[in-house]
């Protein structure tokens, strides 16, 4: 909780430090601009992040594979998008680097590293709970429906 907070506090600071020191080289009014252009640039890749990715998901729907690596660097550009709308020259450096392709797959492949690892630990955990006896999480056997009684169902009222 406290890394939150602190970055909360620190990272406006810093905006404003840099933003500080970009206008005092350049001049007020070409860094107010230069922010206001990353703004416009940040709408823009969110408009167009938008619909190319999912684009680029369909078809790999369509040629059968699972579009995961696709999502994962669509979200990579949603947030370089979001990045470059937020004041300061920070978040547009950021945001900047995560539009470029190399960053944006290396940065798309660690959190599928991560997400393959917490979803192997999570099943590890499973199968140690099953192991002791404790609850298992619920699972249907493969190829079985749960058991489902279908009918109809009317009602009356007595007036």
């Amino acid at each position: 909780m406290r890394p939150f907070l602190l970055l909360f506090v620190l990272f406006p600071v810093l905006e404003l430090f840099v933003f500080v020191k970009v206008s005092g080289a350049i001049g007020f009014f070409p860094a107010l601009l230069l922010i206001i252009l990353g703004s416009m640039l940040g709408v823009f890749v969110l408009r167009i992040a938008g619909l190319a990715t999912a684009l680029r998901a369909r078809e790999s729907l369509n040629r059968g594979e699972l579009p995961a690596q696709t999502m994962l660097e669509g979200l990579m550009l949603a947030l370089a998008g979001g990045l470059l709308i937020l004041p300061g020259f920070v978040t547009d450096v950021l945001g900047l680097i995560m539009l470029l392709p190399l960053s944006r797959r290396l940065l798309a492949n660690k959190m599928r590293q991560r997400a393959e690892e917490a979803a192997i630990r999570q099943r590890a955990f499973a199968d140690d709970l099953q192991s002791r006896g404790g609850p298992a999480p619920r699972q249907q056997p493969l190829g079985r429906e749960p058991n489902v009684i279908e009918g109809e169902f009317e009602h009356h009222d007595p007036k």
